[in-house]
């Protein structure tokens, strides 16, 4: 935390990237006070202008001239390039909110958050699920009524209709299942059991030479999860929680979530519903604004050692699928 207070009324934002992914996160600004979209770049012109248009924001021809128009970043693009963008913007003075996964390894994240800290500047992974209305009130039920010790974490997703020119296809992107859906499930354990100490991972690489589906069984400080994640066969999307008092069952899609039942031991259900409004990505986002008004430089939601070890799973999980992306050094 630092204590240089700003005094900013509205958030100007700027997104890099103009995907499916920056539209969402366009659409959520509408539900955050006090931010507004100010500018977007893309490496192709006529997207950003797309995506620019019905805001009211301005679409870049350089990716410099951006970071000058804004007060924060929101970076959009495919995992393999959130390094190049998150350090220019440091380097700007910017602060940051990247898509997850903030980069492709641990090695690379680490010089990301290590920049970061360096310019005292504002970093945070978008992991969306832990700002939902449901996600909150299911951890202040749990203080008051908890389901004991909780030691599993069984959660996971896969989907059969990706495209196939889909780029989590891509191994030059940083594509994988492990790295667009499976960080979502390393999350969920990291965020109730604490650190991965042992990863087990089998699975599937694809002709692409990216991984297509994977299990993986995780020992962490305080139990063990359970999670999938795969680009081929379809899958549920729900996750549970267990303890020694009872169960969480966060309804599909959970990284969504909305709806959650609680089945205690002793009989009881608990059903929590809280629906989500503007898409889901605005709570993020009005976290983000919130702590850079406050003058902080890290989230205690989403801090830089839940990013760390979200990410050192999946660099267990890739080695042991022998799943290297060719940019990635020795």
């Amino acid at each position: 935390m630092t204590d240089n207070h700003t005094t900013l009324d509205t958030v100007r934002w700027g997104i890099v990237g103009a995907g499916r992914i920056a539209r969402r996160f366009a659409d959520g600004l509408r539900h955050v006070e006090g931010a507004t979209l100010a500018g977007v770049w893309s490496r192709r012109a006529e997207p950003a202008r797309a995506l620019a248009e019905p805001f009211g924001a301005r679409a870049f021809d350089d990716f410099d001239t951006l970071l000058a128009n804004v007060d924060a970043l929101y970076i959009a693009t495919m995992q393999d390039s959130h390094p190049h963008y998150a350090l220019r913007a440091f380097e700007a003075g910017k602060p940051v909110l990247c898509e997850k996964p903030a980069a492709v390894n641990a090695r690379t994240l680490q010089r990301m958050i290590d920049a970061a800290r360096a310019s005292k500047l504002l970093f945070m992974e978008a992991m969306k699920p832990p700002f939902y209305p449901l996600y909150r009130r299911l951890r202040e039920h749990l203080e008051s009524d908890p389901i004991g010790d909780i030691g599993l974490v069984r959660a996971g997703c896969s989907m059969a209709n990706v495209p196939a020119d889909h780029p989590s296809f891509s191994l030059d992107a940083g594509g994988g299942a492990l790295l667009d859906i499976g960080i979502y499930e390393a999350f969920l354990a990291v965020d109730w059991l604490g650190e991965a100490l042992d990863v087990q991972t089998i699975g599937r690489v694809g002709a692409t030479g990216v991984d297509v589906f994977a299990s993986l069984n995780v020992r962490h400080e305080r139990g063990i999860s359970q999670i999938f994640c795969g680009l081929d066969l379809q899958g549920r999307g729900d996750a549970l929680i267990g303890g020694t008092l009872g169960t969480v069952t966060i309804h599909e899609n959970w990284w969504n979530p909305a709806r959650a039942t609680i089945a205690y031991t002793d009989g009881r259900r608990i059903e929590l519903d809280e629906p989500f409004t503007g898409g889901g990505l605005n709570y993020e986002t009005a976290h983000f604004c919130d702590l850079l008004r406050a003058g902080a430089t890290e989230s205690p939601v989403m801090p830089h050692a839940t990013s760390m070890r979200m990410m050192a799973i999946m660099d267990a999980a890739r080695r042991d699928l022998n799943v290297r992306f060719p940019f990635e050094s020795e």
